[in-house]
């Protein structure tokens, strides 16, 4: 990473942002289930001004597939309208699909676990265990959307904590904050 001080103004910044950060984590752990449908409500306009660029551009642009871009660009203006329209409904929608996928991701694990040459003892049994664990809590959210609901809240809030603790440290230390690392990988 780099060694060179970060200007004061962002260093500000990134303490009252981290600061942000945990205060929404403690209302998304509160409230889980409001904290989830905002972010649908959210994510339903961001679409909509999505689409209206999608039918913007595919207006403008000059390719063949043009009118796929002005179609897209209003069928997405129509799911989010709806999503905005009914935002229980629409969460609920994604918490079923969310553990739909969970349990085809468990079923796959469980399957690897079996199957894969590859794996040896503790790995094998880790990706079976994984799998199982994954179809459980899928099973769990189909049974019960509201315990799906808290789930993706809770994971919300305390991705928020680690992000937050993560912005203020950075602006405590000084130092930028990278995903990817700035040195190494030398040809």
């Amino acid at each position: 990473m780099s060694s060179v001080k970060e200007p004061g103004w962002k260093r500000a910044a990134q303490i009252g942002l981290g600061i942000l950060a945990i205060i929404v984590s403690g209302a998304a752990l509160f409230f889980p289930g409001l904290t989830v449908i905002s972010l649908v409500i959210l994510l339903a306009v961001v679409l909509i001004f999505v689409g209206i660029e999608k039918i913007i551009s595919g207006i403008f642009i000059q390719h063949k597939s043009r009118w796929a871009t002005v179609g897209l660009g209003v069928l997405v203006i129509i799911l989010a309208s709806i999503a905005l329209a009914f935002p229980v409904g629409a969460t609920i929608f994604l918490i079923f699909l969310m553990a739909f996928a969970l349990m085809f991701d468990g079923f796959a694990r469980i399957i690897q676990g079996f199957t894969d040459k590859q794996l040896r003892g503790w790995s094998r049994g880790f990706s079976i265990g994984v799998g199982i664990l994954a179809v459980v809590i899928s099973v769990m959210i189909l049974v019960s959307p509201f315990f799906g609901l808290v789930l993706a809240g809770f994971f919300i809030g305390i991705a928020l904590i680690i992000i937050g603790i993560q912005m203020i440290v950075a602006g405590f230390s000084g130092r930028e904050t990278s995903l990817v690392p700035t040195t190494g990988f030398k040809k």
